[in-house]
């Protein structure tokens, strides 16, 4: 049996954040007819944060937030906790879809970052937020100099970035395959669990009510509002924020912006003091590789080492599965790549494996709006970047919503809505098409025709 194999033997099919005892338990469901100033639909990220600067903002807003499942188990509690100081997936993506607000956007990027640990701090909230920065690989030689050109223009940018030639990257991270990589000192790690547990706590301690198992089932707007309908009951508010992310909105128009694309993760069983030493890793950033099929990796507190990315898998239709959860063709792609990356490691075993879906949108960023006369406000579609991006994503509903001149408000990632999908089958041939040429350009190091007239027209990929 392959050595990658054996490590898979015992894996659990279980989210590693969640499955532990310091997991609150459930609250109620919706039952009954329910009052509200706002609703928020979604309890994830985007929702918590949108209940915390709600009440935040309004003292005494009366504040109802309504989760389909249990709160976190979506992408924000599933996710590789990485907190990238970026509202646009970072910025390569940013200079292709916004070129002419870059500054601007990377400047929200980090006042978001430094408000969120700010957050933490004053509520109190142990999210195990580390500093380190992030460190981004190279593991191809033509992946090489565009991390120079890079460093550059971060710097550029005022932002602290270093480039690590292939002596410089292997003393921070022993690992054969990396080539070259830079080190950009903003961000970090968290525990995204945590994170949420702590949110909810708070916003409950400020009196937003929680339901739990509360699937909205149709949203219509009223004389008075908007009212929202679940299987037990009606919820009526003045205005709603629509925080579902990669789970279907109650609007047809924010479905046709995002598609579900399934990612997965494994978890090792913790390092030994030996295990640690041998692959370095010091400073402990969080680490992605500069292709397009990429992985993510990141320590945990406890010394495992998170290992996620490179397949991202469409179903037809944007199905949504509880089967999709566990796929085993992928952990064996991530195991097999694991040891390639850290040989010194065999023996090592995973003990969690699992997936989830992350909401894109065709510009690999959020997509904002409202609706209803202004009453309905969303943010959505954070492409697997919205630790940090959802707090913004928040804070651009409510602003919406409560019509504030805010400056932010004028930046085209909030004017403009970003393209539609296309409908089937056309988008998985789409989303196949691309797929394929992006697996090319990581082999040849050159985009082709593909992704050219892509990039031309401002959609797709680039991060």
């Amino acid at each position: 049996m392959q050595p990658f194999l054996k490590a898979l033997e015992e894996t659990r099919p279980a989210c590693y954040w969640l499955d532990r005892p310091e997991r609150p338990e459930p609250a109620e469901a919706l039952a009954g007819d329910t009052r509200a100033d706002l609703a928020i639909v979604g309890g994830g990220f985007t929702g918590l944060w949108a209940a915390l600067q709600a009440v935040e903002d309004s003292p005494g807003r009366r504040v109802v937030l309504v989760e389909a499942s249990t709160i976190g188990d979506g992408a924000s509690g599933r996710n590789g906790g990485f907190a990238s100081p970026s509202i646009t997936h970072g910025l390569v993506n940013a200079l292709q879809h916004f070129p002419e607000e870059v500054p601007q956007l990377e400047e929200i990027g980090t006042a978001t970052f430094r408000g969120l640990v700010d957050d933490a701090k004053r509520h109190g909230i142990d999210a195990r937020i580390e500093e380190t920065g992030t460190l981004g690989v190279a593991r191809a030689p033509h992946e090489v100099d565009p991390l120079r050109i890079y460093e550059r223009v971060l710097q550029g940018l005022g932002q602290k970035a270093t480039f690590l030639d292939r002596d410089a990257v292997r003393r921070e991270l022993h690992s054969p395959a990396l080539l070259a990589g830079i080190w950009h000192e903003h961000g970090g790690i968290l525990d995204p669990a945590r994170l949420v547990w702590g949110l909810l706590r708070t916003v409950k301690r400020l009196g937003v009510r929680v339901f739990e198992e509360t699937p909205v089932t149709g949203l219509q707007a009223t004389g008075s509002g908007i009212e929202l309908a679940s299987p037990g009951g009606r919820l009526r508010a003045d205005q709603v924020v629509l925080a579902t992310n990669a789970f279907p909105s109650p609007l047809a128009s924010v479905r046709r912006r995002t598609i579900p694309i399934w990612d997965y993760v494994l978890v090792t069983e913790p390092l030994s003091t030996s295990q640690m030493q041998s692959i370095g890793w010091a400073n402990r950033q969080g680490v992605g590789d500069a292709s397009n099929l990429f992985h993510y990796y990141r320590p945990t507190a406890d010394d495992r080492i998170l290992w996620g990315g490179f397949d991202a898998i469409y179903h037809f239709g944007s199905r949504l599965e509880k089967r999709f959860e566990q796929r085993p063709e992928s952990f064996r792609g991530l195991a097999r790549r694991f040891f390639e990356t850290f040989p010194q490691l065999e023996g090592l075993r995973f003990t969690h494996g699992w997936g989830g879906p992350i909401a894109s949108t065709t510009r690999f960023c959020m997509d904002v709006g409202c609706a209803h006369e202004g009453r309905v406000a969303w943010a959505t579609g954070y492409t697997g970047s919205g630790v940090v991006a959802s707090r913004f994503g928040a804070r651009v509903a409510l602003d919406l919503l409560d019509g504030r001149q805010a400056p932010h408000l004028s930046l085209e990632i909030v004017r403009k809505r970003s393209f539609p999908w296309p409908p089937e089958p056309v988008r998985s041939l789409a989303v196949a098409a691309t797929q394929a040429a992006l697996a090319r350009a990581d082999r040849t190091g050159t985009r082709g025709w593909w992704l050219r007239i892509l990039d031309r027209l401002r959609l797709g990929f680039a991060s």
